[in-house]
């Protein structure tokens, strides 16, 4: 019998035993399955705090790479080892000691994802101060908010455009006593600042920190109101952090020729990239950073850095997959394409059922399909990704069953996952040799996941924080209720093994005059993944039937152009196009084909503009404001409920 082999062509043996040896442990009310849990796979932190992992590092194993630097000219990667961060971090934390700033005093950062982040981030934390990441391009107001709210008392900023922004604010910011500007040499300044500091001071520092101790306060978005500021400890990092290196072994860990790498591209500011970025540095895992997420600049950096595992959210899969079809239509082949997709993914449809026993996995013929389609197809989606990318830790919003499907069967596992800013990121993940295509997983170990009456999704465990930041008294309310469970406001459904399916937001279900209610994220997710649409929102609470607001994807309707020859087009007319409401038209078909008749999307608008963080439509981590684009296109909305009947 041949051995079976994971999505990146690793014999399973090979990988060693899972270290999740059972599924979650269930309890069922009612016939169903309301609550799961895992338990933890290593026990809680009882001293000690993140700051400690660079000097641990450099202790245990000095010569090992835990970074790469592109150099100044782009030309080639610099490797790090754990003793020159070391060096670096203890550098830095000493000049933010000679600054004159005291344990538990707010520094914030903003920038792009960049060496120089995290090296702050971390020396932040041994000097024995909490840190508060800020998007970069934040606007006046965002910055002020965030800064007077936390007392920041030290800002670090990318560039003099960032400077100007806060200088013109400053008057307002009685706490802010430091600003320091990162391409103006400011980790150089602060080393020279600390030199006459001797390191057991900062080793002080660190020795009064401990798993309770705050690490960050990260603000959430906003959707729907003024962002609240997550009060997260290093033992909330720590939870999450080694529970998830055991798990995920096969991505953190060397099992083949090839050393873990990883380039991270997601801002730093979002938890998701913060926890992997500490994740790498826990396991020792080679990252590189990449400030660019401009499609042909990262692809470059990709290139030249070829990572083995990598961090996205579902629009950058998305991006590739679109963006590979395009190429190959542009060459003439997608009808090619096209078959060479839909054997993917009926290999990873195939290979998923396989491991849970429910099949016999991929058979003679579709083996010999998928080997036939990786050297015309598969390696070149593999290509775009750096070339040696087997695996993915995707979340944000869900990817999709046929997303992931393909993707494994092009040669890429896909860990999807759900979590949120107050649960430390990721709290439930896609189980290695497990998984279940259209859910985000089981519960990580030390997790457990309940769904309450109403749906909602309640989740409690050391990742879970302990509540958000009250500036006017410098507490925390606590946000969990008296058995530790915190409510997420989203909704969803465990099912008879454990996976978790998340369905919406409870503030975002909507109610249509018919009494239906309807949520709106499937068909919104599914639309999006269309190589044409960038955001998509569905509207229709109080309403007759659903409608939609598209946006257009800029790579994407520059190659529709191409191919129907309408470059010259202005877009005030093009909204307006049949050829190209006919495409869209067969997306929303699509996407009806996920619900009833009465929970479809009867008609849509496009719009010739995208919406965007200045304007207040998006949230800095992409998230659609709802409300703000409700008003600011009212007059979209309703002309689409002009005619009262139903379209047929």
């Amino acid at each position: 019998m041949a051995a079976q082999r994971s999505p990146a062509g690793h014999d399973l043996a090979a990988l060693g035993t899972p270290r999740l040896l059972r599924p979650p442990e269930l309890v069922r009310e009612g016939g169903r399955v309301r609550e799961a849990s895992v338990p933890p796979l290593v026990p809680p932190r009882l001293a000690g705090s993140l700051a400690d992992i660079p000097f641990e590092n450099a202790e245990q194993a000095p010569d090992d790479v835990v970074f790469a630097r592109l150099t100044a000219d782009g030309a080639e990667w610099r490797d790090v080892t754990c003793a020159e961060f070391a060096g670096e971090v203890m550098a830095v934390a000493k000049g933010l000691l000679a600054s004159g700033l005291k344990p538990g005093e707010r520094l914030a950062i903003m920038a792009p994802t960049s060496y120089e982040w995290t090296l702050v981030d971390f020396a932040a934390w041994a000097a024995g101060l909490i840190t508060v990441p800020l998007y970069p391009g934040s606007s006046a107001g965002q910055v002020r908010t965030v800064l007077r709210d936390a007392y920041v008392s030290a800002l670090l900023v990318a560039d003099v455009e960032d400077v100007r922004l806060v200088s013109a604010i400053r008057g307002t910011l009685p706490d802010l006593r430091h600003l320091w500007q990162l391409d103006n040499g400011a980790v150089g300044q602060l080393a020279a600042a600390g030199r006459q500091i001797p390191d057991a001071l900062v080793n002080e520092r660190r020795a009064a920190l401990g798993p309770d101790t705050v690490a960050t306060l990260i603000y959430t978005s906003g959707t729907t109101g003024r962002p609240r500021g997550c009060v997260l400890t290093h033992g909330n990092f720590h939870a999450g952090v080694d529970n998830a290196i055991q798990l995920l072994h096969p991505v953190f860990e060397r099992v083949s020729d090839e050393p873990a790498a990883t380039l991270l591209f997601l801002p730093l500011a979002h938890v998701f990239g913060r926890m992997v970025s500490v994740g790498c540095q826990r396991a020792r895992v080679r990252q590189g950073h990449a400030s660019s997420v401009r499609t042909d600049e990262l692809l470059a950096d990709l290139g030249s850095f070829r990572p083995t595992f990598l961090l996205a959210i579902p629009h950058v899969l998305e991006k590739v997959y679109n963006t590979a079809r395009a190429t190959a239509e542009s060459m003439g082949r997608a009808g090619s394409f096209d078959r060479a997709a839909r054997i993917a993914t009926r290999w990873g449809d195939a290979w998923s059922q396989g491991l849970k026993g429910e099949g016999r996995g991929p058979g003679v013929g579709l083996r010999t399909a998928r080997g036939l389609y990786d050297a015309l197809v598969y390696k070149r989606v593999r290509a775009a990704l750096g070339g040696r990318v087997r695996h993915v830790i995707c979340g944000g919003s869900p990817l999709g069953e046929r997303l992931g499907a393909f993707y494994a069967g092009a040669g890429i596992e896909v860990y999807e996952g759900y979590g949120l800013t107050e649960t430390t990121a990721a709290v439930t993940v896609t189980p290695p040799l497990r998984p279940k295509l259209g859910t985000v997983g089981w519960p990580m170990p030390g997790m457990a996941v309940r769904i309450a009456d109403d749906g909602e999704v309640l989740l409690r465990g050391g990742q879970v924080f302990y509540g958000y930041w009250d500036a006017r008294d410098h507490s925390v309310p606590k946000e969990t209720d008296a058995d530790g469970w915190f409510a997420t406001g989203d909704l969803g459904a465990l099912d008879d093994e454990g996976y978790l399916t998340i369905t919406g937001r409870k503030k975002e279900l909507i109610v249509t005059s018919g009494g239906k209610n309807v949520a709106p994220a499937p068909l919104e997710d599914w639309l999006r993944a269309h190589p044409l649409v960038d955001q998509a929102v569905v509207v229709g609470d109080g309403r007759p039937y659903l409608v939609a607001l598209l946006t257009l994807d800029q790579d994407g309707l520059a190659h529709w152009r191409r191919t129907h020859r309408k470059q010259g087009l202005p877009m005030r007319e093009l909204v307006r196009d049949g050829d190209l409401l006919h495409n869209l038209q067969q997306a929303v078909n699509e996407a009806n084909g996920l619900v009833s008749r009465a929970e479809s999307i009867r008609r849509f608008a496009v719009l010739p503009v995208r919406f965007t963080v200045e304007r207040g439509q998006l949230t800095p981590s992409l998230k659609l404001r709802r409300a703000r684009i409700a008003a600011d296109f009212e007059q979209e909305v309703a002309e689409l409920y002009r005619v009262p009947d139903d379209p047929a």
